[in-house]
C-alpha cells in the first residue's frame, strides 16, 4: 500500500475517535447526573472505544499490511535483481579475466614468433652479407689477377721491345757486314737441314 492511502487511513481513524469526545463536550454542564448514570456512560464510552478501535483497525491493519507485504515484495525483488546483478558483474569480471589472461599469453607468442623472425632476418642478413663479401673479395682477387696478368703482359711486351733496341743497337755497333752475311748462311743452312 502507498504511503498516502496508510496516511489517509490514519487520518479517518483520528476523526473518528475525536467525535464523541467533541459530542460530549457540546451537552453542556447544566444538570447533575448519579454515578450510576456516570458508570454507564463510562461502560458505553469504553464500547463505543472499543468499537471504533476495532473498525479503524479493521480498516487500517490491512492497507497497513497489504503496504507492507507490497514494500516486502518490492525489496525482495530489488535484492533478488541485485544479486542477479552482482553474479552477471562477477561473470563478467571472470570472462574479462580470462580473456586478458589469453591476450598476455597471445602477445607473448606474438613477441615470441617476432623475435624469431627477427633473428631469422639477421642470420639471413648476415650470411647474405658473408657471400657478397667472398663475391666481392673473389672479385676483387680476379680484377687483381687480370690487373697483374696485364701489367706482366706489358712488362714483357715492353721488355722485349727494349731487348729488341737494346739488341738492334748493340749489334748494329758490334757486327760488320761480314757477320751478317755469316749469319744470314747460317741461318739458311739450319732451313735447309729442316726441310
Amino acid at each position: 500500500m502507498k504511503p498516502r492511502n496508510v496516511l489517509r487511513a490514519a487520518a479517518l481513524s483520528l476523526v473518528l475517535m475525536v467525535l464523541p469526545v467533541l459530542a460530549l463536550a457540546a451537552g453542556g454542564g447544566e444538570h447533575q447526573v448519579d454515578s450510576g448514570v456516570l458508570i454507564k456512560d463510562f461502560i458505553w464510552r469504553c464500547i463505543n472505544f472499543a468499537i471504533m478501535a476495532g473498525v479503524i483497525g479493521y480498516f487500517a491493519i490491512k492497507p497497513i499490511r497489504n503496504g507492507l507485504q507490497g514494500r516486502r515484495a518490492e525489496i525482495e525483488k530489488a535484492l533478488h535483481n541485485a544479486v542477479a546483478a552482482r553474479e552477471a558483474a562477477e561473470a563478467k569480471s571472470r570472462e574479462y579475466q580470462e580473456k586478458l589472461a589469453k591476450a598476455a599469453a597471445e602477445i607473448e607468442t606474438i613477441y615470441a614468433a617476432i623475435r624469431r623472425e627477427g633473428e631469422l632476418e639477421r642470420d639471413k642478413i648476415l650470411a647474405s652479407a658473408r657471400e657478397m663479401a667472398v663475391k666481392i673479395e673473389q672479385e676483387a682477387d680476379a680484377k687483381a689477377a687480370s690487373v697483374v696478368a696485364r701489367a706482366r703482359v706489358e712488362l714483357r711486351a715492353e721488355a722485349a721491345r727494349l731487348a729488341v733496341e737494346l739488341a738492334e743497337e748493340l749489334l748494329g755497333k758490334n757486327v760488320t757486314a761480314a757477320d751478317q752475311k755469316r749469319l744470314v748462311d747460317e741461318y739458311m743452312q739450319k732451313v735447309g737441314e729442316l726441310h
